[in-house]
C-alpha cells in the first residue's frame, strides 16, 4: 500500500470509529454519521461545504420526494387491489409466500421499501389469523420480498440512489433507471422462489398450529379498567362474556391491592383492572367497547380524540430491563402509557406494571404524536419505536388513478431520460399536494428525516474517503492482493466486503464506504465502473443474515416474534442463492 498522507490516516481512523460504533449500535445511526462528519470537519479534511453538499445531492432530494409520492399512493388506497393477489381464502405459508413475493418485488420496484412493508404488515397478520398461520412464517418473507424487488431499479431503495450519486460527484458516470435490473431481476426471482421453499419451512411457527389459540393466548399481557358508569357494573364476568375471548383469555382481576380470580360468577366493580393474556390485537378489539377503558389514564393530548399507538422494543441496554413499569415509572420518564407487553417465548402472568421487564419485550405504547421521533433518537432504550396507530390522513379512494399517474408519470419520465429521477419525483410530490392528493403537512410527516440524514452524510464521508486518497490506497491493497484471480475477483470480493457491511452497519453506510473503494478498483484494473457501481449498489441491500441491516427486516421482528438466529437460519439460503446469482450475472454481462 502506498504512503498514506496524514489526512487519510485520519480520515481512516474517523471511518474505523464510526463503523465500531455502528457495529455496537451506540446511537441511532444518522447521529454517528453527522458525528464522523463533524470531526473530518473539525480536523479540516471536509470543508463545511463540503460536508453538508450532500442535502443538495441528487440522491437525498430523489428520495425525500419519493417518500411523498409513496405516502400519496398509500392514502388513496390505490394499492389495495392487490390484496385479492396477494392473500387466497385458504392456503399454506409456503403458497402464500410464492404468490405474494413477486406482487410485493414489483410494487417494491417502485415504491419505497419502509412504508410499503408498514402498510403490509396488518394485512399479513389479518390474513395470518384468518387462514390460522403463524405471522413468524410469513413477516420474514415480506421484508425479504421487498429487499430484492427494491433493488431492481433506481427508485426502488435509497442505496441505489446512493450508489448514483457517489459516482456521478466522483466523474465515474452513474446509473440509470434501469442499469443494475439485468442483475438484480434474475437474483431476485431466484431469491424469492429459496424464500418460499426453503426460508418459511425453517422459520419458527409451525405448519398448521393456530395462532389464534396455541400461539396467541401466551404472547401479551394488557389490562383495561372498568370505568365509573360503565354497564359492566354489577354484572358478572360470564354476563360480560370476558372470560374467553377468541384471542385471549382474563387471568384475574385487580381491585384495589386485592387481586381476585377471574371466575365466571366473580361481579365487576367500577375501577376494576381486568388483566388479560393473549394476542395484543385482543387489546384494540377491547378498547373498541364503550363499557371498557384503558387501565391507566392517557397522556392528554389537545384536539386528539385518539392517542397514537407504538411498539417500543426494549434494548438489551435499556434501564427498564429487570425493572417493572411502577419501578422505572414509565409514564413520568417516557411520556407515554404501556397498554401491553408482549413477549416472544414466555408466558407473562401478574399485574402489567409488575411486570419485569426483558430485552426484546414489546411494549404497545399510547402516547402523543412524535413518542417515536424522540425514542428512535436513543438506541439505548429500545431497538425501534413503530407507529401502530397515527393520526392518518384523511384517505381519498377517488383520485387512486392521479396519485398512482403521478408516480408512474415521475418514474416513466425519468426511464426515458427526460429529466433525472430527482427532478421528476421532486415535481411528482409538489404535485400530490397540488391536486390534494396529500395534505402538507402528511408530506411533511412522510419524510424520514434520520434517512435523508445519513444519506447526505455518507456522500460527505465518501468524498472524504476519495479525496484524501484513502480510496485509492485501499483499492490497490484489494487489487494486489487479488490480482491472481483477475478483475472478476476483485468484483467478487467487492461484493462480498460490502455485503458483511450492510449486516453490520446501514445499507447506505456500507454503500458510501465501498463504491469509493470500487470506483478506484475499477480504474486500477482497467473495468468500467459501472460494473463496481452495480455490484456496491446489489451487495448494499443484500441484507438477509441480520435485522440490524436493513430497517424493513427490523420492522418486522416484533410483529413476527423473531429472535436474531431466526434471520440467520432463514437467510443463509437467500443469501447465498441472491449473491451467486447477482455475481453470475455480472461475469456474464460483463466479463
Amino acid at each position: 500500500m502506498e504512503a498514506l498522507s496524514l489526512q487519510a490516516w485520519a480520515t481512516l481512523a474517523v471511518v474505523g470509529a464510526m463503523l465500531a460504533a455502528l457495529v455496537r449500535d451506540v446511537a441511532r445511526p444518522d447521529l454517528i454519521l453527522v458525528g464522523a462528519v463533524g470531526a473530518l470537519v473539525a480536523m479540516g479534511i471536509l470543508t463545511p461545504q463540503e460536508a453538508f453538499a450532500g442535502f443538495s445531492n441528487g440522491a437525498v432530494i430523489a428520495v425525500a420526494s419519493l417518500f411523498v409520492l409513496a405516502a400519496g399512493v398509500q392514502n388513496t388506497g390505490a394499492l389495495n387491489f392487490a390484496d385479492r393477489f396477494l392473500f387466497p381464502k385458504q392456503g399454506r405459508p409456503g403458497a402464500v409466500a410464492l404468490r405474494m413475493g413477486p406482487v410485493l418485488a414489483v410494487l417494491s420496484a417502485f415504491l419505497n421499501n419502509t412504508p410499503l412493508v408498514a402498510m403490509m404488515m396488518p394485512r399479513v397478520r389479518a390474513w395470518g389469523e384468518r387462514a390460522g398461520v403463524p405471522p413468524s412464517k410469513l413477516m420474514i418473507p415480506l421484508s425479504y420480498a421487498t429487499i430484492v424487488g427494491g433493488v431492481t431499479t433506481l427508485v426502488g431503495t435509497s442505496t441505489n440512489l446512493v450508489v448514483a450519486g457517489l459516482m456521478q460527484g466522483a466523474g465515474a458516470g452513474t446509473l440509470g433507471m434501469f442499469t443494475q435490473t439485468t442483475v438484480a431481476v434474475p437474483a431476485a426471482l431466484a431469491a424469492l422462489l429459496v424464500i418460499a421453499f426453503v426460508s418459511v419451512r425453517l422459520l419458527p411457527g409451525g405448519g398448521g398450529r393456530s395462532v389464534t389459540a396455541a400461539e396467541g393466548l401466551r404472547r401479551a399481557l394488557f389490562e383495561v379498567r372498568v370505568p365509573e358508569g360503565s354497564p359492566l357494573v354489577g354484572r358478572t364476568i360470564e354476563e360480560a362474556k370476558l372470560r374467553a375471548l377468541e384471542t385471549a383469555f382474563l387471568v384475574h382481576v385487580r381491585r384495589g391491592d386485592e387481586i381476585l380470580e377471574a371466575t365466571p360468577e366473580t361481579t365487576l366493580r367500577a375501577r376494576d383492572v381486568l388483566t388479560f393474556q393473549g394476542s395484543a390485537r385482543a387489546l384494540d378489539a377491547l378498547l373498541a367497547r364503550p363499557d371498557l377503558v384503558p387501565a391507566v389514564e392517557p397522556v392528554a393530548e389537545p384536539a386528539l380524540d385518539t392517542l397514537p399507538l407504538y411498539e417500543a422494543v426494549v434494548a438489551d441496554s435499556s434501564s427498564l430491563v429487570g425493572r417493572t413499569l411502577r419501578e422505572a415509572e414509565f409514564r413520568e420518564h417516557y411520556g407515554g402509557v404501556v397498554l401491553a407487553i408482549q413477549r416472544a417465548d414466555d408466558t407473562l402472568q401478574g399485574p402489567l406494571g409488575r411486570t419485569p421487564l426483558r430485552p426484546g419485550d414489546l411494549l404497545l405504547v399510547e402516547a402523543r404524536n412524535g413518542f417515536d421521533r424522540t425514542w428512535n433518537a436513543r438506541r439505548d432504550e429500545f431497538y425501534l419505536v413503530a407507529a401502530r396507530r397515527e393520526e392518518q390522513p384523511k384517505a381519498q379512494p377517488g383520485k387512486a388513478p392521479l396519485a398512482l399517474g403521478i408516480l408512474l408519470g415521475a418514474v416513466a419520465l425519468a426511464a426515458v431520460g427526460v429529466a433525472p429521477i430527482e427532478t421528476t419525483a421532486f415535481v411528482g410530490a409538489v404535485a400530490m399536494i397540488a391536486f390534494r392528493v396529500l395534505r402538507a403537512r402528511h408530506a411533511r410527516r412522510a419524510l424520514d428525516i434520520p434517512t435523508l440524514v445519513v444519506i447526505a452524510m455518507a456522500l460527505g464521508i465518501g468524498r472524504a474517503i476519495e479525496t484524501t486518497g484513502l480510496a485509492a490506497a485501499l483499492a490497490h491493497v484489494v487489487v494486489d492482493g487479488l490480482g491472481a484471480f483477475g478483475p472478476f475477483g476483485i468484483v467478487v470480493a467487492v461484493y462480498l466486503a460490502t455485503m458483511v457491511l450492510t449486516e453490520l452497519i446501514t445499507n447506505n453506510a456500507a454503500a458510501a464506504l465501498m463504491i469509493a473503494i470500487g470506483i478506484e478498483a475499477a480504474a486500477q484494473v482497467g473495468v468500467e465502473p459501472v460494473v463496481f457501481g452495480v455490484t456496491v449498489a446489489v451487495a448494499a441491500s443484500a441484507s438477509f443474515l441480520t435485522p440490524i441491516g436493513y430497517q424493513t427486516n427490523l420492522m418486522v421482528m416484533s410483529a413476527g416474534g423473531y429472535k436474531f438466529s431466526d434471520y440467520l437460519r432463514a437467510g443463509l439460503p437467500v443469501s447465498l442463492t441472491y449473491g451467486s446469482v447477482a455475481l453470475g450475472m455480472i461475469y456474464f454481462l460483463w466479463f
